[in-house]
């Protein structure tokens, strides 16, 4: 077994503030708007979060892969964070794989790349093995790292394959996300999880993890005691507990980095997230 993440003392908090599928009508404090999106990330940042895993919203709150408002909300969250700064190429499960590439021209810090296909719910999220290659390829070409999102056991294999193939991302780091609960992917429970930590391939350099809805919890608590990493945030999880919606990002984050730092893992700081994921240097003045 691979012990990604050994050395490292802190726990890297990605959080994912807005997602494709939940609607501003019925979640108003959702962030769709740039100004939401910077004002959220700016506490999100305060509170632990290192990482920012971005979906844009177009001027109706619908999800969009424009250039210009995915080129917009980089530009703006370089000039007001010193977050690390990730683009989704997920877009929303109906954008067209042509589309996807294009998130690339926006120089984001980091891409999330899913290791295949997978049933969304009632939708297909289409990853086939063309699409993933040529995106891995170009984030090479184009010094941009990416985080390896992994929604079943296949997908590990995939990862393999992909590095196989390819060789190393930009940076020489190799991070990945087990994303558990989404209905038709790896069930959010900590043996789903550990299984898949079990296969990871020696080159991942370290993981994390996602629990969406009600695994939020119990996947952040089995991640931290592995060794593992968070990813928190109302794209993943609205509920803070029972009966009570989650009103602001900043309170997952909040959780999140009082549960690390009780683990003795406190939160990195973005120097030290930069560090860990191997990334380019694209903040103004640095």
């Amino acid at each position: 077994m691979t012990t990604p993440s050994a050395g490292v003392t802190g726990t890297l908090i990605t959080v994912a503030p807005t997602g494709a599928e939940h609607a501003k009508a019925d979640l108003p404090q959702l962030p769709t708007t740039l100004d939401e999106v910077v004002e959220t990330a700016r506490r999100c940042e305060a509170a632990g979060a290192s990482l920012v895993h971005l979906h844009i919203r177009d001027a109706e709150h619908r999800p969009t892969l424009d250039g210009g408002y995915l080129r917009a909300a980089v530009e703006a969250l370089r000039e007001a964070t010193d977050l690390v700064v990730q683009l989704s190429t997920g877009g929303s499960v109906h954008d067209p794989l042509e589309q996807r590439l294009t998130v690339l021209d926006a120089e984001p810090d980091s891409c999330s790349l899913t290791c295949g296909t997978t049933n969304f719910g009632d939708d297909v999220f289409l990853n086939p093995w063309g699409f993933m290659s040529d995106l891995y390829v170009q984030a090479q070409e184009r010094e941009v790292v990416p985080e390896f999102e992994l929604f079943d056991l296949g997908h590990v294999h995939a990862l393999a394959r992909l590095l196989d193939t390819h060789g190393l991302p930009y940076g020489g780091k190799v991070h990945v996300d087990f994303v558990t609960g989404v209905p038709g992917g790896m069930p959010a429970t900590t043996a789903a999880l550990m299984a898949g930590v079990a296969m990871l391939p020696a080159e991942v350099t370290s993981w994390s993890a996602t629990g969406i809805g009600r695994g939020h919890l119990p996947v952040m608590a089995a991640a931290l005691s592995a060794g593992g990493h968070l990813r928190v945030g109302m794209e993943d999880n609205v509920v803070y507990r029972r009966g009570q919606v989650v009103q602001h990002n900043d309170e997952l984050v909040s959780r999140a980095a009082e549960l690390a730092a009780t683990m003795q893992r406190p939160a990195l700081s973005t120097d030290e997230a930069r560090t860990l994921l191997g990334i380019k240097e694209r903040r103004p003045g640095r």
